[in-house]
């Protein structure tokens, strides 16, 4: 949960912090940048009492050469990392021994009562939603890649969609798989690194979305061959089982958790681009897995289509991905990154479309999730005809196609993809089953973006919320 904390709150889990790292026999220092633009980077100074979160960050920071280090000076930035000791929750605004607490004014971060090395990653990022756009930079939870010509496409979508599967693409280079900036020059990564799931992909059909990760099987060099080679000498395994003789991992093991996780230096993957910058985006391709089989596979939109859907950041999680679930659940992220906004979605929305118009950027919505029927009824959609609709994106040939109106959403949907069925672009086409049925579960998704968008009219503007579901 995050809520606002009060200065004295924020300075008695600072001196706490501060306290219990000064009786640690060694404590580790990183000095790093975020963002690899030189005139928008800040200066991140980690100090932490174990190695692992150390060497996490220095994978994940933009690390600095000698030179660069020679003049480093004091930080922008500084992490308390003391997560090995507990907060105080007697502390007035402390609900638990777990807390991660950033102040804005003192350019500073504390952590305490938790050891998972992902917070400070995401803290950051929320440092830079907060400062990016007092510049005029849009902040961006997204991958992105550059195609041979110079073209850049970026990525949206929450953990699930695809996002780091299509994004990687062995004819275009890698900028970035997670974090990036959109200033007045182009594409900047944030991060030095990669945090990738060690379970990836297999059958597509194998899929189960969670709220945060994916479900599939094992790793190996012959599905992942890019990301198995990443884990190397340097690199950080996180929830994995080995052998503690011979240290080979055991990507078959999930005794722990499904949720396995390595973090590894950019450069580590071979056609990543370095360093991580790229010109103005081409596409914008929002990512969903819907599984309620009523979203188009591809669907061309408009300025204001692509502010409602960057807005409400929409995926779905099925049956059988927790306790309690029975049927598809949807599930809304303003920005495809709520938990790292600072300021209002609209704002960030609003320089997206701003960007979108000024470099005659082209808008996408792509869903990976089900055709035909609702989970259970319809099939996943194949991987091969996402990577097809991916490519005719890359390649112009799809701007340039027949296009209908899909009822309710207002989507404009292509007649035909090369190398993608056309009876699976419609919807209503695909549909097994009783048409009442489909009719009900598209009314019955329109009203769940309708009511979720509802959180935003407060900052929203009437063309945004136009660009919805119309029932």
């Amino acid at each position: 949960m995050v809520f606002p904390q009060e200065e004295k709150v924020f300075m008695v889990n600072r001196e706490r912090a501060v306290d219990y790292l000064n009786t640690c026999e060694r404590l580790y220092v990183i000095d790093g940048y975020a963002g690899w633009d030189t005139e928008y980077r800040i200066k991140v100074r980690v100090v932490c009492s174990r190695a692992y979160h150390a060497l996490f960050m220095r994978n994940m920071l933009i690390r600095p050469n000698e030179e660069e280090l020679k003049s480093y000076g004091e930080p922008d930035f500084v992490i308390f990392n003391a997560g090995s000791f507990p907060a105080n929750r007697y502390t007035i605004g402390m609900t638990s021994t777990t807390s991660i607490s950033v102040n804005f004014k003192r350019n500073e971060m504390v952590i305490l009562g938790t050891q998972y090395a992902g917070e400070m990653k995401k803290g950051i990022f929320t440092v830079m939603h907060y400062l990016m756009p007092k510049t005029g930079v849009l902040s961006l939870h997204s991958s992105a890649n550059e195609g041979p010509d110079g073209d850049v496409s970026v990525f949206f979508g929450l953990s699930g969609t695809g996002k780091t599967t299509l994004s990687a693409d062995p004819h275009r280079f890698l900028i970035g798989d997670d974090e990036h900036c959109w200033n007045d020059k182009g594409i900047f990564n944030i991060e030095g690194g990669c945090y990738a799931s060690t379970n990836l992909k297999v059958d597509v059909n194998a899929f189960l979305i969670c709220n945060f990760f994916v479900e599939v099987i094992d790793l190996s060099a012959e599905k992942e061959p890019e990301i198995f080679n990443a884990i190397r000498f340097g690199s950080v395994l996180e929830n994995v089982v080995y052998d503690t003789e011979t240290r080979n991992v055991d990507y078959t093991d999930y005794s722990l958790t499904e949720n396995t996780r390595c973090a590894y230096p950019i450069e580590y993957i071979p056609n990543a681009k370095i360093p991580c910058l790229g010109g103005h985006p081409k596409n914008l391709i929002l990512l969903t897995c819907d599984a309620f089989g009523i979203l188009p596979p591809v669907s061309r939109l408009t300025e204001s289509q692509a502010m409602y859907h960057f807005i409400s950041g929409y995926t779905a999680k099925i049956a059988g991905t927790e306790e309690g679930v029975t049927e598809p659940q949807a599930t809304f992220s303003a920005c495809f990154g709520a938990p790292f906004l600072v300021w209002h979605p609209i704002k960030y929305a609003t320089m997206l479309a701003e960007k979108m118009k000024e470099h005659k950027a082209n808008a996408w919505l792509v869903n990976t999730g089900w055709s035909g029927g609702v989970y259970g009824v319809g099939n996943r959609i194949p991987l091969k005809y996402s990577r097809a609709i991916i490519d005719a994106i890359h390649d112009g040939s799809l701007a340039k196609t027949e296009y209908e109106t899909y009822p309710i959403f207002g989507l404009q949907i292509p007649k035909s993809v090369k190398g993608v069925p056309s009876n699976i672009l419609n919807p209503s086409s695909t549909w097994t089953g009783d048409a009442a049925l489909y009719d009900a579960t598209l009314h019955k998704l329109a009203n769940l973006f309708k009511e979720n968008y509802s959180k935003y009219d407060d900052g929203s503007r009437p063309e945004i919320a136009a660009a919805g579901p119309k029932i």
